[in-house]
């Protein structure tokens, strides 16, 4: 375990506080998942890339981590304050499929962006529809201090807690005019535990409950499953800030009704200890919303050449509680600097492999290394500064000596947390190559081999034709570029 105290920002509390874990040794995390009635888009993304950030940063310290991260493939509505009709329901009709084939398809989808944005399993991936026992059971618990039934279903009475909303820090009408008006609910805020099934109707989810056949209610869903899984109080809930302002503060509340518990004062009456929200991602087209039926995936990025940790560097160059601007500007510059981090780690690690290198003085850069390890573990122990630990980074790769050894084995800790894949990327994946390309790769390096062979001989009329017959099948030949790249092929 490291020795600097990690510091995280507590949405709860609006303060940054030393993390203390409930179990010693031990650092349990709950992540509010995707409800795969679509492909993810980036900005939901970014979420997981915070999340896997802080739990790499966890074990990092010597915790034994324990991260869940849900499935929703019922019960989440069109409007996430908690109207109109189940995404997941209204997907399967516009598709004429199962609603099971939808969930199976986009939960599929979102493991391979996660797969492709090197971030790490969790212990748990919990499915809402494995949980459904459990979640009748919870609100049986809670239904007679706390709810009432109306036509509908069951309702959540927030005003039988203590501090409802203070998460959100939002108890204004303009606040609660989000939530769906319903006739009949004693509270503006209030929402709904389990929702009835409207009669004359049958959805393709649907389950037998004491307030008849329905399906349970998105906020439900979360405390159920942290609950059972991790234990109330746990350590950590994180999630994207559009969750803090309605999602989590219902969550609070049943948590509370769960355990019997008072006000907020003590965040473990919460049911977490800890509640992390990470910022929007933004791009000024508007098409970071899934509603207008376009909107930027990571798979979008991969066809138009990029590699996706390009991405993943975008969103590590900001703090993950800034709100942070997507622009293919952006991405290729972050492309970029991914490009030279990796090309000075791999620098270093050939030097290690090469028997022909002298050892240096290993003492020397066991001292730098190690002053420059202290300053990452100061930087990710900030609430997480994964923009200054980028910077210690390439302070280190930068480090000019004999001892490869010191270098590589520091760099590879610091990527341990920061994900970049330093270590098993290969520089040929870094080039732009667009699925649309008509040009293979090798056709490509044959072109430039022969053009190589006809600047040595002089003879340029035959390099500018091999140039311009490249540039005419969308490949741009890269003379002088620094890194090394020879070439890339336009987007």
């Amino acid at each position: 375990m490291t020795d600097t105290p990690l510091k995280l920002f507590n949405s709860l509390t609006r303060q940054l506080e030393t993390f203390s874990p409930v179990h010693p040794g031990e650092a349990r995390v709950y992540t509010c998942g995707p409800t795969v009635y679509n492909y993810p888009h980036i900005g939901n993304m970014r979420a997981y890339v915070f999340a896997d950030v802080l739990g790499r940063t966890l074990s990092f310290k010597g915790y034994k981590l324990t991260h869940v991260i849900n499935i929703t493939d019922v019960g989440h509505l069109t409007d996430d304050a908690d109207a109109g009709e189940d995404k997941m329901e209204k997907m399967a009709a516009a598709k004429a499929q199962s609603i099971w084939d939808i969930a199976r398809h986009y939960t599929e989808a979102y493991w391979a962006d996660i797969k492709a944005l090197n971030i790490r399993q969790p212990a748990q991936w919990t499915v809402a529809t494995d949980f459904i026992d459990q979640m009748v059971g919870f609100a049986k618990g809670i239904a007679a201090k706390h709810c009432y039934e109306l036509d509908s279903g069951l309702y959540f009475d927030v005003s039988t807690v203590a501090d409802y909303g203070r998460l959100a820090r939002a108890q204004t009408d303009e606040g609660e005019g989000r939530i769906e008006a319903v006739e009949g609910k004693r509270n503006a805020a209030d929402f709904a535990i389990w929702r009835r099934t409207p009669p004359g109707e049958t959805r393709q989810m649907e389950w037998d409950s004491p307030w008849g056949r329905g399906a349970p209610g998105w906020h439900l869903e979360c405390s159920v499953m942290s609950g059972a899984v991790l234990g109330f109080p746990f350590d950590i809930h994180t999630g994207g800030i559009d969750h803090r302002e309605i999602h989590h503060p219902n969550e609070i509340a049943q948590n509370q009704a769960h355990c019997c518990t008072n006000g907020l004062d003590v965040a473990a009456n919460s049911g977490a200890n800890v509640w992390m929200h990470n910022n929007f991602l933004v791009e000024r087209s508007g098409k970071m919303s899934k509603s207008s039926g376009e909107f930027l995936r990571l798979q979008l990025l991969i066809d138009r050449g990029y590699h996706p940790l390009a991405y993943r560097m975008l969103c590590l160059q900001a703090h993950y509680r800034s709100e942070l601007e997507f622009s293919w500007e952006g991405l290729g510059a972050a492309l970029t600097r991914l490009k030279r981090t990796h090309m000075a780690f791999r620098k270093h690690a050939d030097r290690l492999a090469d028997p022909r290198q002298t050892p240096g003085d290993s003492w020397e850069y066991e001292r730098v290394t190690r002053a420059l390890m202290e300053r990452f573990d100061a930087a990710i122990s900030a609430d997480l500064n994964t923009a200054e630990a980028l910077t210690v980074l390439d302070e280190l790769l930068a480090t000019k000596g004999t001892a490869p050894e010191c270098i590589a084995t520091a760099a590879s800790h610091m990527d341990a947390i920061l994900g970049l894949g330093l270590g098993r990327i290969e520089r040929a994946d870094l080039r732009v190559q667009p699925k649309s390309a008509t040009i293979t790769e090798s056709e490509i390096e044959s072109a430039l081999a022969a053009r190589k062979e006809a600047r040595a001989a002089k003879d340029f009329a035959r390099s500018d034709t091999l140039r311009n017959d490249l540039s005419a099948r969308g490949v741009e030949v890269m003379d002088g570029d620094p890194l090394g790249y020879d070439w890339k092929l336009a987007e």
